[in-house]
């Protein structure tokens, strides 16, 4: 089991040419990203909703996620104002993964972005080699700061409002 989590800022107050963003405009890019990840995510041809469910207190949503050569099947629990997390079926090339996107508010104004992956390794693979994981923990990394801005752009352009 890999397992791996980072935070990431929102709003710095040592930063002011930073827009501040509310937890609203951050719940609203998460569902956005949730329901269209072909916005957010690169290689991504096309994401089919297969089924939503919406509760009063979570929407799940069962997707197919196409990346061409291969497709991706996950579920999708986002809790509003809280965060999301997407379960993903194992495939032949997929292994069995989690990941999980929680807002934090240590005090009022003050957000960040806790992003946490798990990824279940087949048998005979229970260490992947340093390099392969520090690469894969490099690339959630700028995944994640790419989905940071991608919500920052889609606030800028009026899509998330206040």
């Amino acid at each position: 089991m890999l397992r791996f989590e980072h935070l990431i800022q929102i709003n710095d107050p040592l930063m002011p040419l930073l827009t501040p963003l509310t937890r609203e405009q951050i719940w609203r890019g998460l569902y956005i990203r949730a329901h269209q990840p072909t916005e957010f995510v690169m290689g991504l041809e096309s994401c089919t909703i297969e089924n939503e469910t919406v509760g009063p207190e979570q929407t799940v949503l069962t997707r197919v996620l196409d990346f061409g050569p291969f497709q991706v099947h996950d579920q999708v629990t986002l809790t509003p104002m809280d965060g999301v997390r997407i379960v993903a079926a194992a495939t032949e090339l997929w292994p069995r993964s989690t990941a999980a996107v929680n807002i934090e508010e240590p005090e009022e104004g003050s957000l960040f972005l806790r992003f946490t992956y798990e990824l279940e390794l087949k048998e005979g693979h229970s260490e992947l080699d340093e390099t392969a994981v520090e690469l894969r923990k490099q690339a959630y990394i700028a995944a994640d700061m790419d989905t940071v801005q991608r919500i920052r752009e889609l606030a800028e352009s009026g899509r998330l409002p206040h």
